[in-house]
């Protein structure tokens, strides 16, 4: 076998929306980076390996205005206009295309890790292997993120984890049903469409057998017929699913085939309209949830989301109930899902992304340090995906500095925050207040207002609405386009970056799904609110001068650079057209020398 050394600034293990988020944000923030996924395509559980539903704190649009922001929404919005028909594959592509496309990251697919050399409490390389190209790798770096979901990468560090169930008096989670090694299982999904013409469907003899409607009903379990299921076809919380993943994948196809058999065969409710339907694709890798949870200096618990704390290092932030679900999974008497709902979104902080013994590892994604109450909420992929751009940019802030995760938790971590906001991460009740940013010192006016969306709060920090503020510009009802707003200064700015936040429609819901009812109610295209072309202009000696145009966007974020920076008294912004909106709409506009 060969064997390669290889170096980067940071190593992502683990390639799934947390791992995507990291290597991306990492890199724009300048680091080398090494990203190893022990699948072929990127996405994790979202990707067409798997096809689970990315969620997470906007709850499929149900939690108006929670969505994430940053990188995962740049993303979703790419997969809108590029899929309209939210064709799996295609968000595979989307995720290898904006990894392929960022020249400071180095892709390994169908590579797993293998073992951590560990001196003085911190990882110096890994072991990794790739049997289609024959090959193995020892990658050496600075600062290392687990996004891998089971934690592996922590697992070989020796880094403190725990799995399963925590005691109610544990942490005073009310709850807790531990303490025991019960997890939150896996489930194989499907996908069905309606053909128009009969098709027969014979099951093989080792599927499950359910004839009857009546005990799959008593366990709230009986199946509809759906083009996309089932997430209750689930098991695992009585296995570890870090050992027994083949056994429990045997089980979960057999489970899987038999509900299908039923819906066809058995079912007076659904085996008549199911006469034409057929399976066109079903899952061999189960979508697992919970495995370990590696630890960090704070360990999220049931308060910290139900009370919605607001953490000083906060860096992400969430909103899916707590959703927890019972040992055996489709076998069990209890409900499929027991949900927790809570009142508002809670933040994430920095010190439940990185390890407490293991110096320089940060960690995104369903291994983070949570009960496993906690986990619940946080274990969703948006979510995760969250927690992933942060965990990229405090690490390529590591290697920049030379120093590890609890030192910027310690001591850099408003400049972390004000980084990640610049970027359009969403930081829970948090405003920015960005020393650089030369539009804090601006008048700002604009050719016409809504009322409560005036110009002026296009500076204020925020870039959503919440708790009743608008926090963005918007132009007056029936003033027709196109409209302006306008930064000016009492001395002349020199100007050569402008940052745009532009509206993409976060009352609803936007992910990647196959489930109908959440298609039916996204926007699979550029989001109608969003400013699709914009002017820019700068007033230089006495007269407004065009120094850039943006066309055809569709991005919530846009950031402008000018070839050559402008010494001006006034920058203005004309929204000449929409994505559909009759509106001119814009939470943030930033100016950088």
């Amino acid at each position: 076998m060969r064997q390669q050394k290889l170096e980067a600034e940071v190593v992502v293990v683990g390639g799934g929306l947390a791992g995507v988020s990291a290597s991306l944000a990492a890199a724009r923030n300048g680091a080398s980076v090494l990203l190893v996924q022990d699948r072929p395509v990127l996405g994790g559980n979202t990707s067409s390996e798997i096809n689970v539903h990315a969620g997470g704190a906007d709850q499929d649009g149900h939690r108006p205005h929670a969505r994430e922001a940053g990188i995962i929404e740049e993303l979703r919005l790419e997969d809108a206009v590029r899929d309209p028909r939210a064709v799996p594959v295609m968000w595979d592509l989307t995720l290898y295309n904006a990894i392929r496309q960022e020249p400071r990251i180095t892709l390994l697919l169908n590579t797993a890790v293998r073992g951590a050399k560990v001196v003085d409490g911190k990882i110096v390389a890994i072991e990794a292997l790739r049997t289609s190209t024959d090959e193995g790798f020892e990658i050496e770096a600075p600062v290392f993120i687990d996004t891998s979901g089971d934690g592996w990468l922590g697992y070989f560090a020796g880094a403190d984890f725990r799995q399963g169930r925590e005691g109610p008096d544990e942490h005073g989670e009310p709850h807790a049903q531990g303490p025991d090694n019960i997890t939150l299982g896996a489930s194989l999904m499907f996908l069905a469409q309606d053909t128009g013409k009969p098709v027969d469907f014979t099951p093989p003899s080792w599927a499950k057998c359910f004839p009857e409607c009546e005990p799959l009903a008593k366990r709230w379990r009986h199946p509809e017929l759906d083009r996309h299921g089932f997430w209750w076809n689930e098991l695992g919380g009585t296995f570890d699913l870090t050992r027994d993943t083949e056994q429990v994948r045997d089980e979960l196809l057999a489970t899987l085939l038999g509900l299908w058999d039923h819906i066809k065969n058995h079912c007076p409710k659904c085996a008549e309209k199911a006469r034409t339907w057929e399976l066109t694709w079903f899952g061999w890798l189960p979508g697992k949830r919970e495995t370990r949870r590696l630890l960090g200096d704070h360990i999220m618990t049931e308060a910290d989301v139900v009370e919605a704390r607001l953490f000083e290092d906060r860096v992400a932030h969430g909103g899916w109930p707590i959703d927890l679900h019972p040992p055996w999974g489709v076998y069990d008497d209890a409900p499929p899902a027991t949900m927790i709902e809570l009142p508002d979104m809670y933040s994430i902080p920095l010190r439940a992304l990185y390890s407490r013994n293991v110096g320089n590892l940060l960690f995104a994604g369903r291994c983070i340090s949570s009960t496993h109450v906690a986990f619940g909420t946080t274990r969703l992929a948006a979510t995760g995906a969250a927690m992933g751009q942060a965990v990229g940019t405090a690490a390529a802030m590591c290697a920049k500095r030379a120093v590890g995760p609890r030192q910027v938790a310690e001591r850099h971590v408003r400049e972390l925050q004000e980084l990640l906001m610049r970027q359009d991460q969403y930081i829970l009740d948090l405003a920015a207040e960005d020393a650089a940013d030369l539009a804090r010192t601006a008048k700002v006016t604009a050719t016409s207002e809504a009322e409560g969306a005036e110009a002026e709060n296009v500076v204020n920090g925020v870039t959503r609405w919440r708790k009743g503020e608008s926090n963005q510009w918007a132009s007056a009802d029936g003033a027709a386009l196109p409209q302006g707003i306008e930064l000016k200064w009492a001395e002349a700015k020199a100007v050569r970056e402008l940052h745009f936040t532009f509206d993409s429609g976060f009352e609803r819901g936007l992910s990647h799904t196959q489930y109908p009812y959440s298609l039916e109610r996204q926007v699979r295209g550029p989001q109608p609110e969003t400013v699709r072309d914009v002017r820019i202009e700068a007033w230089i000696d006495g007269a407004w001068r065009f120094v850039a145009a943006v066309k055809g966007n569709y991005q919530r974020k846009r950031v402008v650079r000018l070839k050559d920076a402008v010494k001006a008294e006034a920058v203005r912004a004309v929204v000449e057209a929409t994505n559909g909106d009759e509106r001119a709409k814009v939470f943030e506009i930033r100016a950088y020398e």
